[in-house]
């Protein structure tokens, strides 16, 4: 499992995987952050696309082409809004990021880069973002072949360390459930 996913820092516009995520808003359009920066590097054609959608639900995930970025797709994915953990925050990120692997199942996409969905503007505390992804996508990838890889995109130095924490926290417990 270890070798399928891993944590990069950087600019996930630069990355070349298969398909990057877009912390995306329920209307698809640009906006500020991961959002902003990946529909400039895509170019116009981007939201042309995502204008046609008709916008997505908290918590579910659209495709689009990946235009001028170096990734193939763009899935978009709207995470929730924070508010404590009391309006099922948990449940709608974790099914955005389960979406979002079923989007790149789907269409053979073998690798994929996520940012952290909802932890900007939208308020969701990194630290308890990262163990819902990361539980999600190591459970999603114990079932599955496809995507072959996972990158969890950090930008912001003191990112790294708490995001990579999680995952490997996340895959010690998946080990040790394994194990039983």
């Amino acid at each position: 499992m270890r070798e399928r996913i891993r944590v990069w820092k950087g600019d996930i516009t630069t990355l070349a995987v298969d398909a990057i995520v877009n912390a995306a808003n329920s209307r698809l359009m640009p906006g500020g952050g991961v959002c902003g920066a990946i529909h400039a590097a895509a170019g116009p054609e981007l939201l042309a696309e995502c204008l046609q959608l008709g916008g997505c639900p908290t918590g579910e995930a659209r495709l689009t082409r990946g235009y001028r970025l170096k990734a193939k797709y763009v899935i978009h994915a709207v995470g929730p809004i924070w508010h404590g953990g009391s309006q099922n925050e948990a449940q709608l990120l974790a099914s955005c990021y389960r979406q979002s692997l079923e989007l790149a199942t789907a269409h053979d996409i073998q690798s994929i880069a996520f940012p952290s969905i909802s932890t900007g503007i939208y308020g969701y505390p990194l630290e308890r973002a990262a163990r819902v992804a990361v539980q999600t996508i190591v459970n999603y990838l114990a079932e599955h072949d496809v995507p072959r890889e996972v990158v969890l995109v950090v930008y912001a130095d003191g990112d790294y360390p708490i995001v990579d924490r999680a995952l490997r926290e996340g895959l010690e417990a998946f080990k040790g459930g394994a194990q039983r």
